[in-house]
């Protein structure tokens, strides 16, 4: 299992930041392991809703399906998918402050199938994308 955490410091309020995070298809903006992400369907963001990634692991293009698994506005938004080879957990929490919001997100990615072999080596890969996404969420929610 690989997992990564970070909080970022906000100038947005809460609300802005989680609207904004909650819309998972603002990823690719933020994220540069992010190719692309779609939202599926036109509903609001809620609970249940999907968002069709292609994300960049170690060179390789991987298209995943995140769904809304935990939708607590203004303050707790969670996005789970799964392949047949990974399952990826990210939990984005919001804490109000004077300036702003802080945003803590974490992801967990766990191996499955023969990639449980190379869990460490994904684990070394998956700190590696964390911190190059906690720059461009850094940069993002500042602007």
């Amino acid at each position: 299992m690989a997992r990564f955490e970070t909080t970022v410091s906000s100038a947005w309020d809460v609300q802005r930041a989680f609207d904004y995070m909650a819309d998972f298809a603002h990823s690719a903006v933020w994220d540069p392991g992010v190719e692309t992400a779609v939202q599926v369907g036109t509903d609001p963001v809620g609970l249940g809703t999907r968002f069709d990634l292609v994300t960049t692991f170690n060179g390789r293009s991987l298209p995943m399906t995140y769904e809304i698994t935990a939708y607590e506005a203004p303050r707790r938004v969670v996005l789970r998918a799964q392949t047949p080879l990974v399952m990826s957990l990210d939990e984005i929490t919001f804490v109000p402050t004077s300036t702003g919001t802080d945003v803590t997100y974490v992801a967990v990615l766990k191996t499955r199938g023969w990639l449980r072999l190379a869990a460490p080596l994904v684990a070394r890969v998956f700190r590696g994308v964390g911190e190059r996404a906690r720059a461009g969420l850094q940069r993002e929610l500042n602007t």
